[in-house]
């Protein structure tokens, strides 16, 4: 659908030419009519129109409850305009001028992804299924085995959890980008992996990428893959995530930990949906679903100046919220139960029986590290307990790094103060230029190393070796201090995890 008859012609004439059937129309109301008179696969419509906006369009056929993917077409650089269409229930969208190679692959995925559609005919009219009302059928109905147990995964029946589980459902038909909120410790990678699982890409990879623990150095590689020769030790060509993620999901955690600098690539590689390698000339097109996840609030963050408005509007088009375990403590009980089930079966133990004292205690803990933390605990009392009784000691828990998560671990000088940083032993020194000046280390990198490896082994030492505690005193994620413990070379004992 546009008004301009030489672009609808040409639109018209790439679709014959696949082995579509299409009708064509220059306005909204000439496009209803075809859709009133049958059913199609796909509809493909101009944002702006004579008689109207193509967001128009969409909002009848999703009050009229019907099957058709719309796409649409907008202005180069009209990203609010994209992220209106998304947010209106468009399965994609397509900027000016369209690339006719990028048209043809975009319809092709909207036919394919169509419940009951056929990849062979896109505009051709068909008939399909009633559309049952999400909120009249339970969030589970009609989805694939594979979905079921990816939905199952996410353990609870409260009304919270029930509403997240709905919507992952309802948001895993299109190709919007979905930005999943919430704590630390929530399972945020889980309702990625749902949504993965629900949607239409089930069948390709699921890609997840932490963003805060990758090297600054490295993010371009990591992201948009290197040829052979690009820099130093790049042997042979090398795919990044978004290639390797091609068909599938791609899966962005701690979305808001991404410098600055790498923000506006990446933008730039949603926006275009193609990426250009290091050391490449050529553009690659990429075909990805984009899923981020944070804990931190993006909007202040960009208030601050720390985090894109344009990314953080291109990312925002859908939002899950996962509450906290403490907005939903009945499913204290059935999460108790599933944890305890898979933490026996991997350490080759029966799965010991759970008294009412001990969900109790849970209870009334504060668990602000969420299910992680709720895991951990019951993985030290299962290893600590005698018998087929579950032994929880809570306070003890406490002791070991659980309690004090919000205490910094090394004061803060007051403004304005001088502190001297002792130099460790093995740092080479040379005599100070000033009296009372610390010794400038002969080896910068090596120095800093040894500091932060100091400061993480103090941390995990207070925290009896609990990596998600110690993570929590440094503000890091568990993630970023399993790569700091690798990279620092790290002993930790064995079995004392997360």
């Amino acid at each position: 659908m546009d008004d301009e008859p030489d672009l609808r012609t040409l639109y018209e004439l790439t679709l014959l030419r696949e082995g579509y059937l299409v009708e064509a129309a220059s306005s909204v109301e000439e496009a209803w009519q075809h859709l009133q008179a049958n059913r199609f696969d796909a509809v493909i419509t101009d944002m702006r129109l004579p008689d109207g906006l193509g967001l128009e369009l969409l909002q009848r056929i999703a009050r009229h409850q019907r099957s058709e993917r719309c796409v649409v077409m907008t202005a180069y650089g009209s990203a609010e305009n994209a992220v209106e269409a998304l947010k209106a229930g468009a399965f994609d969208y397509l900027t000016k001028p369209v690339d006719l190679k990028q048209f043809r692959s975009v319809v092709a995925s909207a036919v394919q992804e169509r419940p009951g559609g056929t990849p062979a005919r896109a505009a051709s009219p068909c008939e399909s299924a009633p559309v049952v009302p999400a909120e009249e059928a339970p969030a589970e109905a009609g989805v694939a085995p594979a979905a079921r147990a990816a939905l199952a995964r996410l353990v609870g029946e409260s009304d919270a959890m029930r509403a997240v589980k709905a919507r992952i459902v309802r948001v895993a038909r299109g190709m919007a980008p979905v930005l999943i909120h919430g704590e630390s410790g929530t399972g945020k990678e889980l309702v990625a992996r749902a949504l993965h699982a629900c949607s239409q890409r089930a069948g390709g990879p699921f890609v997840a990428v932490n963003c805060g623990a990758i090297p600054e150095t490295l993010l371009e590689a990591e992201f948009f893959g290197a040829r052979k020769g690009s820099y130093t030790g790049a042997m042979q060509d090398r795919d990044g995530y978004f290639q390797a993620a091609r068909g599938g999901t791609l899966f962005l955690d701690e979305i808001g930990d991404l410098p600055l600098a790498m923000q506006s690539k990446l933008l730039r590689a949603i926006q275009e949906r193609c990426v250009r390698p290091i050391g490449s000339t050529q553009e690659e097109p990429v075909d990805v679903r984009i899923v981020s996840a944070t804990h931190k609030d993006l909007q202040a963050e960009v208030l601050a100046g720390r985090f894109r408005q344009d990314l953080f509007y291109r990312l925002n088009v859908i939002e899950v919220r996962l509450p906290p375990l403490r907005e939903r403590r009945e499913d204290l009980s059935a999460l108790c139960t599933a944890l305890l089930a898979r933490i026996a079966e991997e350490s080759g133990q029966p799965v010991p029986r759970m008294t009412m004292q001990v969900l109790l205690k849970l209870e009334s803990h504060p668990l602000r590290g969420n299910v992680r933390e709720l895991e951990n605990l019951l993985h030290r009392a299962v290893a600590l307990s005698e018998g087929d009784t579950l032994q929880l000691d809570v306070e003890a828990a406490d002791g070991n790094g659980l309690q004090d998560l919000s205490m910094p671990l090394f004061a803060m000088p007051a403004p304005g103060t001088v502190t001297a940083i002792p130099v460790p032993e093995a740092a080479p020194t040379r005599s100070p230029a000033v009296v009372g000046d610390p010794p400038v280390p002969a080896d910068l990198q090596q120095y800093l190393d040894d500091q932060e490896r100091g400061i993480v082994e103090r941390a995990l030492r207070e925290a009896n070796y609990n990596r998600t505690a110690a993570a929590a005193r440094l503000g890091l994620s568990l993630r970023q201090i399993r790569y700091r413990i690798a990279r620092l070379g790290i002993a930790v004992p064995h079995g004392d995890d997360d």
